[in-house]
């Protein structure tokens, strides 16, 4: 036999099991809250201290779903094991939800449906994110109550017409006169005006037209944590007109593990963590995004999500520049940028931790060049094992089994010695279902940069799939490292690039 096919082999990676309150372990997030409930420690929150704003319809919304939320919601088929009831919030989080919320401040609905018609999207999107973050400032300033999570909840009609591709009709449109646009904005940041109120018009220009990612990127300087939710979503009728088709709801018991994870989380709490965790290692996703859709500009901003063995995450905003190559369609920073990026990450594991990590992972979707990865080195001490890990999704291979049951997960192809295929999705025997439609695909785990164990390097990423708080599933598809990456970039060009943005829990981006 040769070398190349002794390494080639299909295995099966054990599923990861997760830690909750009282050191008990389970592998699925649902049966270990409502078993032991959430870790408990200092940070936990005694109680829920929720700020709402929104119109009158909205608060009511709200108010119905806490409501319901502080009781048991059957699952809607108690006999199937991939869904589960919900036992209430405080039986599963082990903290009280009161139904009415510590601040209330009801925003005028009429004047939303004219804000987001508006015929120029971008004082569109910042004048109704205005209506939502102001009064939250506000009350910031005014009130000595302390919140620990806003919940905006926005009329349907500013989803449907707050995204960069929404299109609001002729019929409702409200014309405005636009003597402003982006680029002449932004060329106002390089030649100032000698007008003020230029420079003041400019400002909504140097946003971008994304209702969500505005609003959480306006809201990072006062580090104020939000829970984005639509009207129709909390009011949880069968189905909802959205646009031009209705769309079918979460059931209520998954809906309520869901926001309710996410909520918990956002108000500084831990859910869960791995069970079992190597010590003193870091895990970092690099991210990029494009500021400009022109093929040709190869500006872009640079990002870093920094992942714990405690599961905490920190975001970082890099520098601007040219990362972008259109030749190579891949990103790429600079030495002295990318030595940076790691430096201040560092800074911050330091200020947690007292002490430097063991190992550093960094995980990215392009291959890491010589400047970059020198860069990378320069930053990080001499005992701490630097390591690049290439994961991208793949459709190289697709593995059958006989009978209706996809590939299991946690399913690798090992290619070589540095190199696998693994899925993250598959069969799940513990729950007895597939959570998906289509044949599942594998993601490509590939060790570019340094030197580790490839069994070590697919188990952490297993392990990883299971640290999305954002939701309550057994498990996601891609590690979270690089899970929101996308998401992350967007709300980072959602401010001002310059604007400096301090690094925040990753609670604030979610």
């Amino acid at each position: 036999m040769s070398t190349m096919a002794a390494e080639q082999q299909l295995l099966k990676l054990s599923e990861p099991s997760l830690q909750f309150g009282f050191g008990q372990t389970n592998p699925d997030p649902r049966d270990g809250l409502f078993l032991f409930g959430p870790l408990s420690d200092q940070r936990k929150p005694l109680s829920m201290r929720v700020g709402v704003v929104g119109t009158l319809d909205g608060i009511f919304a709200y108010r119905e779903w806490v409501s319901k939320i502080r009781h048991y919601i059957p699952a809607p088929n108690l006999a199937a094991a991939h869904q589960f009831s919900f036992p209430g919030f405080e039986a599963a989080f082990k903290t009280s939800w009161p139904e009415k919320p510590v601040i209330e401040v009801p925003v005028s609905a009429s004047e939303i449906a004219k804000s987001i018609r508006l015929s120029d999207r971008h004082r569109a999107i910042h004048q109704t994110v205005g209506l939502f973050a102001d009064p939250i400032r506000r009350k910031l300033r005014e009130e000595e109550i302390a919140v620990d999570i806003w919940f905006v909840v926005i009329p349907d009609d500013v989803y449907l017409y707050g995204r960069p591709l929404s299109r609001v009709p002729k019929s409702e449109r409200i014309l405005i006169q636009q003597t402003m646009n982006q680029r002449i904005a932004r060329q106002l940041q390089t030649a100032p005006s000698l007008f003020e109120e230029d420079m003041k018009a400019a400002e909504i220009y140097l946003h971008g037209i994304d209702f969500h990612n505005q609003l959480k990127a306006r809201l990072l300087l006062e580090k104020i944590t939000t829970q984005i939710v639509r009207e129709s979503t909390l009011l949880q009728p069968a189905e909802v007109n959205s646009g031009t088709r209705l769309r079918r709801l979460q059931d209520p018991a998954t809906l309520a593990w869901n926001l309710c994870t996410s909520s918990f989380y956002k108000a500084n709490g831990r859910p869960w963590k791995l069970a079992k965790v190597r010590e003193r290692v870091c895990y970092i996703g690099i991210v990029f995004k494009r500021t400009s859709d022109d093929l040709n500009n190869g500006n872009a901003c640079c990002g870093a999500q920094m992942f714990l063995d405690t599961g905490d995450g920190l975001v970082f905003k890099g520098a601007l520049g040219p990362w972008y190559s259109p030749s190579s369609r891949e990103f790429h920073l600079s030495r002295s940028a990318a030595r940076a990026l790691i430096e201040e990450t560092l800074k911050a594991y330091w200020e947690e931790h007292r002490s430097m990590p063991e190992e550093l992972f960094i995980h990215g979707q392009t291959y890491f060049n010589e400047e970059e990865w020198n860069g990378f080195s320069e930053a990080v001490p001499s005992d701490t094992c630097l390591v690049g890990i290439r994961i991208r999704r793949s459709n190289e291979m697709k593995i059958f089994r006989p009978g209706s049951h996809p590939v299991l997960r946690g399913s690798a192809y090992r290619m070589h010695s540095r190199k696998a295929l693994l899925w993250t999705n598959g069969f799940i025997p513990e729950l007895d279902t597939y959570p998906g439609r289509e044949v599942p695909n594998p993601i490509s785990v590939e060790i570019v940069r340094g030197e580790a164990e490839l069994g070590s390097v697919l188990d952490d990423i297993m392990g990883l799939t299971k640290m999305n708080f954002n939701t309550c599933i057994f498990a996601d598809g891609l590690p979270v490292t690089l899970r929101f990456a996308n998401a992350v970039g967007e709300i980072i060009l959602s401010a001002p690039r310059e604007q400096p943005l301090p690094p925040l829990p990753f609670r604030h981006y979610i």
